[in-house]
Order: structure tokens, then sequence, then C-alpha cells
């Protein structure tokens, strides 16, 4: 199964708080942290809510 990486870009400060929760759950601390995740449903969903402030590539 692929693997995700998954890089904040921009700040979740003054996101409504269920997004920084979600940024927070995934392991995102700072803009530009990177975490790599397995490619589920679980996380997609979590993508899905907060694709605005990141940025997803696969990595194998």
């Amino acid at each position: 199964m692929a693997q995700l990486k998954i890089t904040l870009i921009k700040s979740a400060a003054h996101r409504l708080p269920k997004q920084r929760k979600i940024v927070k759950e995934l392991g995102l601390g700072r803009v530009n942290s990177s975490v790599v995740l397995p490619n589920n449903e679980a996380t997609r969903g979590a993508i899905f809510h907060i694709a605005h402030l990141i940025e997803v590539e696969e990595v194998k």
C-alpha cells in the first residue's frame, strides 16, 4: 500500500476548531512540517477536511 506525505503549507491558527484538531491529530505542528501516513480511508477523510491547508504527495 502506498504512503502519503502530508505537508502543512498554511497555518492552522484562526481556523475552525475542527480543522485545528485534525491538523494536530495528523501530527502536523508548524508550517512546513511533514508526516508520512498510510493511504487509507481515515487519512483520506482527514485530508478532505483540511485540503486547503496542506499539500499531499504519494510516496512509494
